[in-house]
Order: structure tokens, then C-alpha cells, then sequence
């Protein structure tokens, strides 16, 4: 008989939590629109002045711990890093939306990051054949 152990889901403040629930409504919201539109969306917070790593890694791991496990559509790097930025700009700073890709194996991926560094980049395989940025908003 296999016994199957649930994943420990990342924990975060509650106020972290509040701002990543409200954040991640509104990525899953702006997600239904056309890149083009999303993009749009995301440079109308390019204004404020960057968070610090350390602020945008505790978004990062809010928006994990909201994530619904019921929730029927795709929640995956892009909704993730959109909701970070998202709620970044919640709490009056700014980081930008960078997507990548990159070859052998073909792949897209989403991220957020500021001068400082990036969150959401280096996920799995991503050491040996790193993720090259192909646009970053704002």
C-alpha cells in the first residue's frame, strides 16, 4: 500500500498573506487578457521605487502559500510571478515582470526580480541551462 505525504506548503505572515490573496485574484483576473493587455496593465506600476530582495522573496513565498489547491484553471510561473509584482505594487514598490525562454529543451518561463535579484528564476533544471530574459516590465 502506498501511503502519499501531502507537500509542506510554504508558510508567510498574515498580512503577506492578505496583500498575495488580493494579488493573486487580480493576476488569475488580468491572466484572461491578451499578452499584450497584461503587459499594459503591469507598466502602469512601473512608478514606484524597487523593493529589496528580501521584501519581494516574502511576497514570493505568499503568493505560494495562497495558492488554491481547488482552483481549476492554470496557476503556474506566469500567474505566480504576476501576482508578485502585483502585490510588490500593493505595498507601494516596485519589481519588474520578466519573461524568458530558452533552448535545449525548448521552454518559456515567467519571473519577477529587481536590481537586487530575481525570484522564481532558478527553478529545477535551470543551473545548467539557465533562462535568458526576453522582456522585462515595467
Amino acid at each position: 500500500m502506498t501511503v502519499m505525504v501531502p507537500s509542506a506548503r510554504p508558510t508567510a505572515p498574515m498580512r503577506d498573506r492578505l496583500v498575495a490573496t488580493l494579488a493573486l485574484a487580480l493576476s488569475l483576473a488580468i491572466s484572461r487578457l491578451p499578452l499584450r493587455r497584461q503587459i499594459a496593465a503591469v507598466r502602469q506600476l512601473g512608478r514606484l521605487p524597487n523593493a529589496r530582495l528580501a521584501r519581494l522573496e516574502a511576497l514570493y513565498t505568499a503568493v505560494l502559500a495562497v495558492i488554491p489547491v481547488w482552483w481549476p484553471g492554470r496557476v503556474a510561473c506566469m500567474e505566480i510571478s504576476l501576482a508578485t509584482v502585483i502585490a510588490t505594487a500593493l505595498t507601494g514598490r516596485q519589481a519588474r515582470w520578466v519573461l524568458g525562454a530558452r533552448f535545449l529543451p525548448d521552454g518559456a518561463h515567467a519571473w519577477a526580480e529587481v536590481p537586487e535579484g530575481a525570484v522564481g528564476r532558478d527553478i529545477g533544471d535551470a543551473i545548467d541551462r539557465p533562462w535568458m530574459p526576453v522582456l522585462a516590465v515595467p
